[in-house]
């Protein structure tokens, strides 16, 4: 009888040892397990997390007509006792069907990304990040999770990629960095400084037809760059995976308008583009003692189109003229 223990004890030892070294092992690169979903059953979570997406939207009409009754009533960051701030009518409340998980450093910094390992099997992974400041843990450790992913990144107010990048010789030959600013429109003569690009144009520049993870941090010029690209494809599919975007309300600027907000965010939806976590930027909020909760992180998968987040079996996509 103690020997039959003693097996069953070391068996129990090995075991917890081989789960131990999967754990570890997929520390610094995520494991290229196989896709755990057939194109039906994640079609079926896909469609049923629309349901209930649709059942929140349900709940935001009654907010607003709560609050406003109207859009052009509702304000943004109430200051009369009213229990509600503009991101109550905005929540993330489509789960990613895969694994969710954050990358990059704790703090300000990291994001929110849903199914990193449904990209790990790529052969070739993009990446564009919008907003460098001289922090890029959230880029280099995407590109550590992917061996196959080429970074590229812009911030016309910096001159690199942060250090987890610049210091890092394997990672920096796997991205490209250029000082040009996001707009909504292109403005790159030699006379114009910052040289401006929209989204679309980057993409056909650089001979891309789709992006894997997009982030955009770009300080309220989000709004009218943004549109920009989703105008640009006229109702087709957008060309991306996911979207990490840092959306800001700031005070007496034109977008502290909820009607303004409400609308581009429709376009969004409308897109295929749906919220599956948000993070309130409580660093921002904390350094600048008495400002309003105007700056939050919110990630996007992208339900549209035919790619891997929310397919087996992704075909290829064309995005020239």
């Amino acid at each position: 009888m103690l020997a039959v223990r003693n097996t069953r004890f070391t068996l129990c030892i090995l075991l917890i040892v081989f789960i131990s070294f999967l754990f570890f092992a997929g520390s610094d690169h995520h494991l290229a397990l196989p896709l755990p979903f057939s194109d039906r059953t994640l079609r079926e979570k896909l469609m049923i997390e629309e349901y209930h997406y649709n059942k929140m939207l349900e709940g935001r009409a009654k907010l607003i007509e709560k609050w406003g009754p109207t859009p052009n009533k509702v304000d943004p960051f109430p200051s009369h006792g009213e229990f509600y701030t503009i991101w109550d009518f905005f929540l993330p409340s489509f789960n990613c069907p895969h694994r969710l998980e954050r990358v990059g450093v704790m703090g300000d910094g990291g994001k929110w990304v849903c199914g990193l390992e449904r990209i790990v099997h790529k052969k070739k992974c993009v990446m564009y990040s919008f907003g460098i400041n001289g922090e890029s843990s959230f880029e280099a450790d995407i590109m550590k999770a992917v061996p196959s992913c080429e970074v590229y990144g812009y911030d016309f107010s910096v001159n690199s990629f942060g250090p987890e990048i610049e210091e890092d010789s394997e990672l920096k030959l796997r991205s490209h960095f250029f000082p040009f600013a996001l707009g909504p429109k292109d403005a790159h003569s030699p006379v114009d400084d910052p040289k401006m690009y929209t989204l679309r144009s980057l993409l056909e520049g650089n001979g891309h037809d789709f992006i894997d993870v997009l982030k955009i941090d770009i300080e309220g010029n989000e709004y009218d760059s943004f549109e920009t690209f989703i105008d640009s494809f006229d109702g087709e599919p957008l060309p991306i995976g996911q979207l990490q975007i840092e959306i800001h309300v700031f005070k007496d600027q034109p977008w502290n308008d909820f009607a303004k907000v409400l609308k581009w965010w429709e376009k969004l939806e409308a897109a295929g583009l749906r919220p599956f976590y948000s993070e309130s930027n409580l660093v921002y909020t904390n350094l600048i003692r008495g400002a309003r909760p105007e700056l939050i992180e919110y990630s996007f998968i992208n339900i549209r189109g035919d790619h891997e987040l929310v397919s087996s079996r992704p075909r290829r996509y064309s995005v020239g003229h």
